[in-house]
């Protein structure tokens, strides 16, 4: 892994220790290292440093740390009038990593608006669905009529969330999975969701752009509490808010 911060560009060779620069150090437009590998510790140690990978098919693995930071707490997701009404009247169901490998494929398959191929290689999706079985990530899904229509998938370290991406195959099947996880969120003391990268969809949500070291403290302070690490199969959310396990 070449370091930006080194003009020798320190390398870490693939299969030994897992070093990342200082986030605080970043350009503002966040770019830190490039190379390395997706080892599923590599990408924890990243997460914990602040720092998460992004990069096109066919270029080298890029680490990131942006400032301003795009943060979502669970209790300033904001859910409009037409939403509240899909969610009393559409008959939506959500469940936890029932169907991870089903929501990571179509993560990458799924056209996005203004967005041309997909980040989500396959080396990459295979690096998620070790770190799923390790317990670390988890799948946010949507059913209607018992069919997947939408959700999520990230990462969850201590009382943080590292959301990676989404996929809707019917309108606002997404969100209605984000507001059920931010309604399990609060009952559970989790600090954030981290969007990492700007988007207006997600800023009219509730997501709004924190400095980068306020972001980094409060990453300390949830890395302090406890991991739900292992399936949170178990879990269930009424969609009136109500949470149960």
């Amino acid at each position: 892994m070449a370091s930006i911060f080194d003009d020798d560009y320190f390398i870490t060779e693939i299969g030994v220790a897992h070093i990342f620069p200082d986030a605080r150090r970043a350009s503002d437009e966040g770019l830190m290292a490039y190379g390395g590998d997706l080892d599923p510790n590599r990408i924890l140690k990243a997460y914990r440093s602040g720092i998460f990978p992004w990069f096109n098919s066919g270029d080298p693995i890029l680490w990131w740390s942006p400032n301003p930071r795009l943060l979502l707490y669970p209790d300033e997701f904001k859910a409009s009038k037409s939403l509240r009404r899909v969610i009393r009247n559409r008959g939506f169901e959500i469940k936890f990593d029932s169907d991870f490998r089903s929501v990571i494929d179509y993560c990458s398959r799924v056209p996005r608006r203004g967005q041309k191929g997909t980040w989500l290689t396959e080396e990459m999706k295979m690096s998620y669905m070790e770190l799923y079985k390790m317990g670390f990530a988890h799948s946010v899904e949507t059913y209607l009529n018992g069919e997947l229509v939408g959700g999520f998938y990230g990462v969850a370290i201590g009382r943080a969330f590292f959301g990676e991406s989404m996929f809707s195959l019917v309108s606002d099947a997404s969100k209605v999975a984000l507001k059920g996880l931010c309604d399990i969120f609060i009952e559970r003391g989790y600090r954030f969701i981290d969007c990492q990268v700007p988007t207006d969809h997600l800023k009219s949500l509730g997501a709004r752009l924190v400095d980068r070291d306020i972001f980094l403290d409060q990453l300390e302070e949830a890395l302090d509490e406890p991991t739900d690490l292992g399936s949170w199969e178990g879990w269930s959310i009424e969609l009136n808010g109500d949470y149960k396990r």
